[in-house]
């Protein structure tokens, strides 16, 4: 069994962008570029969004450069992006039941984009290695109990080890 299902999901990368990314960004925005590359191949849509592109710059270059042709790229004004209808409308316009979220910041923009998404009907999915957010906001982001409560697509836990008869 798949742990998603990429003919219900869509992937929303959240303000990826300079003015959110510090040094040790690196290997979340590397995960994201990779990310969206694998989106584009398997024909899962992406929705983007830029948090005030004017002052904080567009999405990074990684990131831009492997957007599957036609992405929509939307100005997001507030930390939810579900408060801007516009994005909204492009998210269940991918006819999707499950958003996987990536982006920054995971404390703030990302957080509150899954928590409302989440209370719209849609399963979400964080990717912790592929948010960003500095220091130890990145962990409080990821450890909000609202993301635990929102409805995923569905929660696997390992089956304990058993002995091996031989």
């Amino acid at each position: 069994m798949a742990l998603l299902d990429r003919e219900d999901s869509v992937l929303v990368v959240v303000d990826a962008q300079p003015g959110f990314l510090a040094v040790e960004a690196e290997p979340a925005v590397e995960r994201m570029a990779w990310l969206v590359a694998l989106a584009g191949r398997l024909g899962v849509p992406v929705v983007v969004t830029e948090e005030e592109p004017e002052r904080n710059g567009a999405t990074d270059e990684r990131v831009a450069a492997r957007l599957p042709a036609g992405t929509p790229v939307l100005t997001k004004p507030t930390f939810g992006l579900v408060r801007t209808p516009e994005i909204l409308d492009a998210v269940r316009a991918a006819g999707r039941g499950t958003v996987v979220v990536v982006g920054c910041e995971t404390d703030v923009c990302v957080a509150q984009s899954a928590i409302g998404l989440s209370e719209e009907g849609f399963a979400c999915v964080v990717i912790e290695d592929a948010t960003f957010s500095p220091g130890e906001m990145h962990e409080r982001g990821l450890a909000d109990d609202r993301l635990d409560e929102a409805p995923q697509p569905g929660r696997f836990e390992r089956e304990p080890e058993r002995e091996r008869t031989s």
